[in-house]
């Protein structure tokens, strides 16, 4: 049976955690990255955050994201692209891998910092 996109990404929010964006700004630790294209996140991004493009992840996770446990943040636009790869980095042995929820838009809306670079 054909699956739609949200269909997808609801499987995959199902099996991954979700964190908003309060519990975004109390994990010091944990590393954030952007899954957007490089046009989206030239127009702002969070603070600190990795750029590594969503299409590319699985293929360079090992390079950037090296500690398996290591506490990671994945975001997106919206929070969909970000539940479907950490779907997919739980898959490759990653342990304490997030999506944050709502995604940058949530950030951005809420009136949290951003940074251009």
């Amino acid at each position: 049976m054909e699956k739609t996109h949200r269909e997808l990404v609801d499987e995959a929010k199902s099996r991954i955690e979700e964190v908003g964006i309060d519990e975004v700004k109390a994990m010091a630790d944990a590393t954030l990255v952007d899954l957007r294209a490089d046009a989206d996140r030239d127009q702002g991004h969070l603070p600190g955050a990795l750029h590594v493009s969503r299409d590319v992840l699985e293929a360079g996770a090992d390079q950037v994201l090296p500690d398996k446990d290591a506490p990671v943040v994945l975001y997106c636009g919206g929070g969909g692209r970000s539940a479907l790869a950490a779907d997919a980095l739980q898959g490759m042995g990653y342990t304490n891998v997030r999506s944050m929820a709502g995604g940058f838009r949530a950030w951005k809306a809420a009136g949290l910092p951003t940074a251009k670079e």
